[in-house]
Order: C-alpha cells, then structure tokens, then sequence
C-alpha cells in the first residue's frame, strides 16, 4: 500500500518486478525503467459527507427538459398565492387587480460561470495543521466545483504565482468533475511572491461574460496587498468577485499565550500586527464591496458552499 505525502503528480521512475516460480521455491526479479505519472488527487471525502448528500437530493436533474422555478431573479409567471410560498414574492398590484393573492414565480439561474482562482505561491504553500494552505484551498474549491457542477452551473480552475499557471475550459455537468480532480492535482507549489497585478488581468481578458470569481488567498505582504486591492477593483466593474481567506490558528495561539521570556512578547507582537495587517484588507475588500468568506481548513468549505448558494439565491449573477 502505497500512502502519497503530497498532491500533485507523482513520477514512477523506475519499476521492480518479482514473481515466483511453479514450485514457490525460488522467485525471479528485473528492473524496468518507466517514464509514468500519476495524479495524486485532493482530498474530497467532504462530498461524500451525508449533508452534501442531503443537499443534492434536490439538486439531481433529470432528462426531461422543463423549467426549473425556484429563487431565482428572472421572471416567470404569477400564480395564486399558497400557504407556505414566500411572503415577499406576493404581487400586491396583480393581487389588487384580480381579487386574490397572487405571487411571483422565477427561473432558477442556471449556466453561470464560476473560477476558482488559487493563489499558489509563497504565502499559501505554508502549512496549516499539517498540510499547505493551497491544498486546503483546493479541497474546498473542489467541493464547491461539485455543487456548483450539480446545480446546472459552469466551473473552471485558474492557478497563479509570479505568472498564470493553470487555465481549464469552463466545464458543466457531475461527469466532468473527475476533470477538474485531474487538473486540481497539476497545481504545483511555488516559492514565489504572487503577482496579482498579471494574475488577475490575464484572468479577465480571458472572460466573455459575467462571472463569479472566488479567490483563494493569503495577505502577507502590504505592497503585494495594494496590487492585489488594485487589481480586484478592475474585475468588479464586470465581475462578481469572492474572497477566501483561512484563518491562522498559529498566530492565534501565538497571541493568546502567556508569554514566559521577551522573545514570546516579540513573538505575540508581531503576530498580533500581521493580524492587523490581514483585517486591514479584509476591511477594504468589504468596502469595495466584495464579499470575504474567512474561517478555520475544517469549516471553509461549508463556508463557502453557503456563500455560493446565497449569491444564487439572490441572483447576484
């Protein structure tokens, strides 16, 4: 049993064969040399969890072709009004006119594109309880991808360090989600300051229509941070744009312990002014008016699956 210690691709350099003979009393082996790869693949038990399962319940479709009414924001029809629909989807006016309560029906958007934009440079390849943030991210971007595949929408994987590293097609339906598990696991650390000045144009000349592009990213270095802020300003004009951010518990219990020397005193300093530093930009996000998703590797992707839906719910794209 062979157990990976990272993601990505794997080379099979060489290849040692041994089989025993008709009697079992002697056994003969050779050396091959192999120029095979394998892809390690992230982890994605998460999908399989029985509240993913719950949720896709009502998310299956099948081959009949029929329109799909739901929260959505384009316009359907009226229909009369029955105890339990939403309140707020009365239409007074149309009610007034015919006597009756009558509410509104819409079409559930579907065919929307969604990136999944992974930072993987330096700040990201650090490691939280064992494993770097970027496999953290992709985990959750990966079972984000998968509702987003159930739901009727389009998703697309884009990775980036000191210039764009991975671009996939826009890809719809559950069937192609092994794609993205292939492609997810070419995405290779790399010990390089991010640019996201090259980064992010690139990834808009690249889109024809609205997106949502969820970033995956850690904010480190305040220069790097204003680029980044630069940057994100310009995809907002046409895009709808998300951030994620994991939570470093490290500095965290750098900041809450007692300290015992002047080095812990140093230590929490510093910690508690990269915290700063990293809400310091949440905030300007926010004010800019793009949605930050933040929390610990265990709870980011259930995070950003609500986040998701609520962005479709209230038909944002």
């Amino acid at each position: 049993t062979i157990v990976p210690a990272r993601r990505g691709t794997a080379e099979v350099g060489k290849l040692w064969l041994r089989w025993k003979g008709p009697l079992g009393l002697a056994w003969r082996q050779i050396q091959k040399q192999s120029a095979q790869s394998v892809a390690v693949i992230p982890n994605i038990s998460a999908v399989r969890s029985p509240t993913i399962q719950m949720f896709l319940k009502d998310s299956l479709f099948g081959l009949l072709a029929r329109k799909f009414r739901g929260e959505g924001s384009e316009f359907e029809a009226l229909a009369e009004y029955r105890p339990g629909m939403d309140r707020r989807s009365i239409d007074w006016k149309g009610s007034a006119r015919h006597s009756k309560l009558l509410a509104k029906e819409y079409d559930t958007e579907r065919n929307n594109q969604i990136v999944f934009a992974l930072d993987c440079g330096s700040s990201m390849c650090e490691p939280i309880d064992g494993l770097p943030r970027i496999d953290r991210a992709v985990s959750a971007a990966l079972l984000t991808a998968y509702i987003s595949l159930k739901a009727g929408d389009r998703s697309s994987l884009f990775s980036f360090a000191a210039k764009p590293e991975l671009s996939t097609p826009f890809l719809s339906g559950s069937r192609n989600f092994f794609r993205l598990q292939q492609e997810a696991a070419t995405i290779d650390y790399r010990h390089q300051e991010s640019n996201y000045t090259l980064a992010l144009s690139t990834l808009q000349g690249r889109l024809r229509r609205r997106s949502l592009i969820i970033i995956f990213t850690d904010f480190t270095d305040p220069t790097a941070a204003e680029l980044m802020l630069e940057a994100a300003g310009r995809l907002i004009d046409k895009h709808l744009v998300l951030f994620v951010v994991l939570e470093d518990r490290e500095l965290t219990e750098l900041i809450t312990k007692s300290p015992e020397s002047a080095e812990d005193v140093a230590r929490a300093v510093t910690a508690q002014n990269l915290l700063d530093q990293k809400k310091l930009v949440v905030t300007k996000l926010k004010h800019m008016g793009i949605d930050v998703i933040e929390g610990a590797h265990q709870d980011i992707g259930t995070r950003l699956i609500n986040g998701y839906l609520n962005i479709k719910r209230r038909g944002q794209l």
